[in-house]
């Protein structure tokens, strides 16, 4: 019962680690993909067509990074930074893949920046002047990010009971 418990919780981690990589490997081409997406939804698509307002978002922050790609190049250093921080949290959570009840102070940690989301997205996004729906979907990262982590801490909860009562009190390190 306690292995079953054991390959949930770290299938859940490895769902969570590979979505932080995947999501920070994506702001290193930025211009590409913006310039991808309006490819397949600009003004002469169907979504084009039904959704004004988004092809306009799109194409104004197409034309930002262009800009900004062709006179402060080293404005993109930001976004790599950012793609950078993704990669780190995501090894960050190679300690609870190993052992998580030993290190669910990092699940603790992935909770409360998930939660922290929504203020960052509503503050600053209102400062630098993002539409609503973006902030919406911005906040949303958040929200997809907290629900595996809420599995994986009642699962590391329920193991922690688990392995306790199997070892007599001693602590049961989780090897691969």
């Amino acid at each position: 019962m306690h292995k079953n418990l054991l390959w949930k919780i770290r299938g859940m981690l490895l769902f969570f680690i590979v979505a932080l990589v995947l999501s920070g490997i994506t702001a290193f081409p930025l211009r590409a993909e913006l310039h991808l997406l309006n490819s397949c939804f600009g003004a002469q698509t169907a979504v084009g067509e039904t959704w004004p307002d988004l092809v306009f978002w799109l194409e104004y922050i197409q034309k930002g990074l262009d800009e900004n790609a062709e006179k402060y190049p080293f404005m993109a250093y930001g976004t790599d930074w950012l793609a950078f921080a993704h990669l780190i949290i995501a090894v960050a959570f190679l300690g609870p893949l190993r052992d998580p009840v030993k290190n669910i102070w990092v699940i603790h940690f992935g909770m409360i920046a998930c939660i922290l989301v929504i203020p960052l997205a509503f503050i600053c996004g209102t400062v630098r002047e993002i539409p609503l729906l973006w902030k919406l979907i911005d906040c949303s990262f958040g929200v997809g990010g907290i629900i595996p982590l809420i599995f994986v801490h009642r699962w590391t909860k329920k193991y922690e009971n688990l392995t306790e009562n199997f070892t007599d009190g001693k602590q049961n390190t989780c090897e691969f």
